[in-house]
């Protein structure tokens, strides 16, 4: 019997923003002139099912084919995209679908039944991906875009000359002083007599050992380069796409608990004044088109408790993550970033990057969901398995409060609106794309000694 892999609906996304204006193709951000600064309307965007997100765990020994297969979809889309902004106005009311999604349905088909085939080869039998739905994209129309803005947009991934940078954004408005962010009001509660109110601090280090893939072992087990981005590690020191429990277990661990082989990771921040002779840290791929020096923070991992409850400790090798590294392109429903500076910690930005006075170090706080539901490691979303307590502090019910865990990194960044975190190339360096993932894999001992210390009301480390 054929496997049917369950389809979640995630897309990958080409974005054309008006012919006469701007076509992002998902790599590069294309400026194109234009003929008057009057309301442009865009021919739309393509919007096609997310392959990567579709498939079972990938065997390493077809991890390469299905790779290559996967680059070629988002080429599909690419030419695609480029096809759908050169040719707008073109041909009756059918020239869309008979021209471009009709070809680059009958491309992807082929190319998802054949990532199909190179899983089924090395663990038979052949998955059923549904190729069929999965090879269809739409094109969404977008709202109307004015020639201006979009020639704005254009300008940050293009030279005065008209040379092609090779990362868009972010752009000046997605900085703000931290001067002008408000003061963030708590609404958590205090902690109550059932409550838990200790912290246990993981001592793990600054990613001094140089740590650093385009991997996503979370969503993307398997898959190499499944981020298109680049990570920053610490804890176990073998994390990558063919990761394993056993093989996450086995490894080493730059924490100071030898217990915890937990796999902490976030993607870098980047100095993106320093475009140019920029040596690749290992790990990092060209094709990315993230570029700038990488930037490398002090590093603090904290787990604390719940006000209303005490904690359970946490399942081994539970998955967690916190934020959309999609949130531009899907919504802000799973955005959780949450940025700041040294000095200034009650006040909190959420979509955008915190510019800090000198000698002021740029922050972003990753806090995770913590409330489990007692039964699974991980989930079809990689979410609904730990959800975040309401604005209180309240799990809800049904879930249990397990520590909870805040990794805070702080860097030193250049003045101005000079840095970005890594993405996917047609997020656009988006603040609101700020994420963070964890595996547990502390030894039982370990964790629950954490727990302990915390619904002890302790400090330890």
């Amino acid at each position: 019997m054929r496997r049917r892999q369950q389809v979640r609906r995630k897309w990958t996304i080409g974005l054309v923003v008006g012919a006469a204006a701007v076509a992002i193709t998902g790599t590069t951000l294309v400026g194109v002139s234009a003929a008057s600064d009057k309301t442009a309307q865009s021919p739309g965007t393509i919007v096609c099912p997310d392959v990567r997100a579709a498939l079972p765990a990938v065997p390493d020994r077809a991890a390469d084919e299905v790779n290559r297969n996967l680059t070629l979809l988002q080429t599909q889309i690419d030419e695609a995209t480029k096809r759908l902004a050169s040719s707008a106005g073109q041909g009756g009311k059918d020239f869309v679908q008979n021209a471009i999604l009709g070809p680059l349905a009958d491309k992807r088909k082929a190319t998802i039944d054949r990532i199909a085939i190179a899983i089924g080869r090395v663990t038979p039998p052949t998955p059923d991906l549904d190729a069929k739905n999965l090879a269809t994209c739409q094109v969404q129309q977008a709202a109307a875009t004015s020639t201006a803005a979009a020639q704005s947009t254009a300008s940050a991934g293009a030279s005065p000359s008209g040379h092609q940078h090779t990362q868009t954004g972010p752009v000046p408005a997605d900085f703000i002083s931290i001067r002008k962010v408000p003061v963030t009001r708590n609404t958590v509660a205090r902690t109550t007599r059932r409550g838990s109110a200790g912290v246990f601090t993981a001592r793990c280090g600054n990613n001094e050992n140089g740590h650093f893939n385009s991997d996503n072992v979370v969503v993307a087990p398997g898959v190499g380069n499944g981020a298109h981005h680049l990570h920053d590690y610490v804890g176990n020191k073998t994390t990558s796409f063919r990761s394993t429990d056993a093989s996450l277990a086995r490894g080493g661990t730059t924490c100071r608990d030898r217990g915890d082989r937990s796999s902490y990771y976030w993607p870098v921040v980047r100095d993106i004044t320093k475009k140019k002779n920029q040596k690749r840290v290992p790990g990092e791929l060209k094709e990315d088109l993230n570029v700038g020096k990488v930037l490398r923070p002090t590093v603090k991992i904290t787990y604390t408790g719940n006000p209303f409850s005490k904690v359970v400790p946490m399942p081994r090798f539970l998955r967690v993550l916190t934020g959309d590294a999609k949130a531009f392109t899907n919504g802000g429903a799973n955005a959780h970033a949450k940025f700041t500076c040294t000095g200034f910690t009650n006040r909190i930005s959420t979509d955008k990057y915190t510019l800090c006075p000198n000698g002021r170090g740029f922050t972003r706080v990753a806090e995770f969901p913590s409330c489990w539901d007692g039964k699974n490691t991980d989930s079809a979303n990689h979410r609904t398995h730990v959800v975040f307590p309401d604005a209180r502090g309240k799990c809800p019910t049904g879930t249990k409060a397990i520590p909870k865990l805040t990794i805070t990194l702080t860097y030193d960044v250049p003045t101005g609106p000079s840095f970005a975190i890594d993405g996917f190339p047609e997020q656009l360096h988006k603040p609101i794309d700020e994420h963070n993932d964890f595996i547990n894999v502390m030894s039982n001992s370990s964790m629950r000694f954490v727990a302990d210390c915390i619904n002890r009301g302790r400090r330890c480390s």
